[in-house]
């Protein structure tokens, strides 16, 4: 199974692939739950709590700045997949758009089909997060998270959220899906912070 669908890292990659982790063949597809399927015409973004409420069609993100990104995707279930190819928006360029309360340090990212993911604030706005709605050239499949997913390529790839649909700031740490059921509250690769101490991971 290892040789035909992964493979272990070269020496020379080390600095590149996270502790514990194979490089896949493929891009494999890990769903909790059913995977929605949301046009453009309807998917709608909205943005809330400790920010001024807000609404957002996909015109209004075309309308932003886009860029290709090519970044480095680290699942927590231990593959990883080097030199990935997307077109997106910064979420810096979105945030310019988000009237913002001081008193926000977390965000919960919320999704089509109800799926949840935090992030400390911190953690969301670097430069070169982004919110994906093209893979390899062609539009987001449904199943990779499209039409439009987050992409955190510095944390484990459950907090890029699939099916994106909504951020939600908060003055305080709140628990997102996963993060209830066991991972770690931060997901950092190179810490290999997999598993919640909640749990005694």
């Amino acid at each position: 199974m290892l040789g035909k669908f992964f493979q272990k890292p070269d020496e020379d990659l080390g600095d590149r692939v996270p502790p514990g982790q194979y490089l896949t063949k493929g891009f494999p597809v890990l769903t909790y739950g059913d995977t929605p399927t949301v046009s453009t015409d309807d998917w709608e973004f909205r943005v809330w709590g400790l920010a001024k409420e807000a609404k957002f069609t996909w015109s209004d993100l075309m309308a932003l700045p886009q860029h290709e990104f090519t970044a480095d995707f680290h699942c927590v279930t231990r593959w990883s997949k080097l030199d990935v190819k997307w077109r997106g928006i910064k979420i810096v360029d979105f945030m310019q758009l988000v009237e913002l309360d001081p008193a926000a340090v977390h965000v919960m990212e919320h999704c089509y089909g109800g799926y949840t993911t935090n992030l400390p604030l911190a953690d969301f706005l670097r430069e070169e997060n982004f919110l994906a709605y093209e893979l390899d050239g062609e539009p987001l499949s449904a199943e990779h998270g499209g039409p439009m997913r987050s992409i955190v390529p510095h944390l484990y790839a459950w907090k890029s959220a699939k099916w994106i649909n909504g951020l939600e700031f908060l003055a305080q740490e709140e628990l997102g899906f996963w993060e209830r059921n066991g991972y770690h509250s931060r997901g950092e690769p190179w810490a290999e912070e997999r598993y919640s101490d909640r749990f005694g991971g």
